[in-house]
């Protein structure tokens, strides 16, 4: 993974000293909240309902086994023994103390971390596939390209104070892991027929109060240009986004205002002028930048390894375990172990989301200092943050997953529901956050009690189901099989259900079936949804493929027979 260079340490480390002053003043009150407020922000603090919440990136979601250790250690001394991880790879800490907080970005530093644009309206943390470098399916390691858009992006001057907030995706691999048709921009990496780096864009994406799916803007763009085609997007963005309406400011609303034709236009304008106004594109990427950054995600020492079948590997676990320990395995193998590009290998989803013990995406100091363990025994010492906010182990030798397994169930960590119903994605919501309407943690809570048969989730199969405290949806309810949305009411918390959405290749927006729902209902609600599509999917049939056959029409009935008396209307 990449190791910061006497540039980065230097930014960090000032950073750090700047802040320090900056909260010296503001609690000493020569510096009034109103302008401290933007300070705190571009380093990653927010004040939430309770207390302060610091937003620490996860650049492209790879952590090293020395970093999560001292992010455990940051859990325990300064917050509340547990961190929360998000569906932007990054980790969260929600009960920090406002004056010590430069500590803890003195702490982040020491292991090459920081909290730099995790929040403001600026470019955000780039995220990318929790599994590149290793995907089976993977075209490029989108790697060193997620790392010079991180370098060329960090505290860039003329997109500090863009109209809205900005996000990146970039995924290399035949399978869409990013939600990138979800981003202000996606970025497609592939080769040529010349095998050359090139990249197709897509601009306009976005969930929030009106989501979007993105649209392809430009195809076939070199690698190395990318600075300059971003910068002259950035600029038409920054130039005619709205700063007059909040929840009109994001690149989405302008993409759709212009259509994305003109969008495009404009853009190939301004980029045809910054060409000529740098002399050719100066400040692009050079071979000589790309080869002092690759050299970071080179493959790792793997093994000359056979490969081995799911058989093969369930025959060597029967002497090993009891039978309801087989049956458990057996179900990990299948749903928390990913094919690897090396022979021999596996990668491995550790599961945050054990049913009704703790909120989706949360992570204990002990969890923490037990991943780092099994990180450097097993993976060397690398591991991954997916946006379902679950931890993978990139690098395991299938021969050692019965080890692995048997290590990681004594911290909890290994409950086979991977992309089922309980892997449920959610924001902290009401519990934690300040723009939250609802609660969405004693739902995922009530859900994942309500469907705690691992028998009954394995018939099932794949669902999604995501859950928002608030329109700004960053619990991505807009993109799961089946959605919910904590709405406020006269006062009162109420909940927005829709179905159909998806992500991936073949991304959706899901629809509102009808009025919201008390939170009492919602478990009963589910129960109603899950047992219409039981009773008409064909054989095999996923959810999503079922809604789509179907249309929300029996979906709805069911939701409403027994359920939503007192429901109200749906939201705006």
């Amino acid at each position: 993974m990449y190791k910061y260079d006497h540039i980065d340490q230097t930014l960090v480390d000032q950073r750090v000293t700047q802040f320090r002053d900056q909260v010296e003043r503001r609690l000493n009150g020569t510096l009034a909240e109103e302008e401290f407020r933007p300070l705190r922000l571009q380093n990653g603090l927010y004040h939430q309902r309770h207390a302060y919440m610091l937003r620490v990136a996860i650049p492209y979601g790879l952590l090293s086994a020395r970093q999560l250790r001292t992010l455990a250690f940051i859990a325990d001394k300064y917050d509340r023994g547990y961190g929360h991880f998000t569906t932007r790879q990054n980790i969260q800490f929600n009960w920090v103390e406002l004056e010590q907080t430069p500590d803890i970005l003195a702490e982040l530093a020491k292991v090459e971390m920081h909290a730099i644009q995790t929040s403001g309206n600026c470019i955000r943390n780039i995220t990318s596939d929790a599994f590149a470098g290793v995907a089976a399916d993977e075209y490029i390691d989108p790697r060193p390209i997620c790392e010079l858009l991180r370098q060329w992006s960090t505290l860039h001057p003329e997109f500090a104070h863009l109209p809205r907030k900005f996000k990146f995706a970039v995924n290399g691999a035949k399978e869409d892991r990013t939600v990138l048709l979800c981003h202000d921009v996606g970025i497609e990496l592939k080769k040529d027929s010349q095998d050359r780096l090139i990249a197709d864009i897509y601009a306009g994406g976005g969930m929030g109060r009106t989501p979007i799916l993105g649209s392809l803007i430009k195809q076939n763009v070199p690698w190395e240009v990318l600075p300059s085609y971003l910068t002259a997007l950035l600029r038409v963005y920054n130039r005619f986004g709205r700063r007059d309406n909040l929840y009109k400011a994001r690149i989405k609303i302008l993409v759709k205002a212009l259509g994305p034709e003109e969008f495009a236009r404009q853009v190939e304008g301004e980029w045809a002028q910054l060409h000529n106004a740098t002399k050719q594109g100066k400040d692009n990427f050079t071979q000589a930048e790309w080869e002092r950054v690759a050299k970071h995600f080179t493959k790792q020492s793997y093994k000359t390894l056979p490969a081995l079948s799911d058989e093969q590997l369930q025959s060597h676990a029967q002497s090993k375990l009891d039978a309801n320990e087989k049956i458990v395995f057996t179900r990990w193998l299948e749903r928390n172990v990913k094919p690897h590009q090396v022979p021999g290998y596996a990668s491995v989803i550790l599961s945050l989301k054990p049913h009704g013990t703790a909120a989706p995406g949360d992570a204990t100091s002990a969890q923490m200092n037990a991943i780092a363990d099994l990180a450097d025994q097993y993976s060397f010492g690398e591991l991954r943050v997916t946006h379902e906010q679950n931890l993978v182990l990139a690098d395991v030798e299938q021969a050692e997953l019965l080890n692995l397994w048997r290590a990681a169930k004594n911290y909890n960590l290994v409950l086979p529901n991977i992309g089922l119903l309980t892997d449920i994605i959610a924001c902290p919501g009401g519990d934690f956050c300040s723009l939250a309407n609802a609660k969405s943690l004693p739902i995922a809570k009530a859900i994942q009690e309500r469907f705690d048969d691992l028998d009954y989730l394995h018939d099932l199969g794949d669902i999604t189901l995501n859950i928002s405290g608030c329109i700004n949806s960053c619990g991505h309810h807009h993109v799961g099989n089946i959605g919910v949305l904590g709405v406020d009411k006269d006062g009162e918390e109420w909940y927005q259900i829709t179905l159909g959405g998806d992500q991936g290749n073949d991304a959706s927006i899901g629809k509102v079936i009808g009025p919201s729902f008390y939170a009492n209902e919602i478990p009963d609600v589910m129960t109603s949804i899950i047992n219409t599509y039981v009773e008409q999917r064909s054989t095999d049939e996923p959810f999503i493929e079922t809604y789509r056959r179907l249309g929300v029409t029996p979906f709805k009935e069911a939701a409403y027979k027994n359920n939503g008396k007192h429901s109200k209307g749906a939201a705006v």
